[in-house]
């Protein structure tokens, strides 16, 4: 594992050490990995969820060629 330094205001670190405590987390580390990895999760979901809506307008836009539609792409 490599370190990485961080600085944030007290009132931030305030609120961490309470919802370390509330929700046990033993260490500061422990409770930032989590949240990057639930960050990381999350912006992963939305791309997943770009690419099925691109996805579905393709499949519209084929069925419409198809039917001699011609409908613009949505991005």
């Amino acid at each position: 594992m490599k370190n990485v330094s961080l600085k944030l205001e007290p009132g931030f670190l305030s609120a961490i050490n309470k919802i370390m405590k509330k929700y046990n987390y033993m260490t500061k580390a422990e409770f930032i990995r989590e949240a990057l990895r639930d960050k990381i999760r999350n912006l992963e979901e939305k791309e997943i969820l770009k690419d099925k809506n691109l996805m579905a307008q393709i499949k519209a836009s084929e069925k419409n060629i198809k039917k001699g539609k011609i409908k613009e792409f949505k991005y």
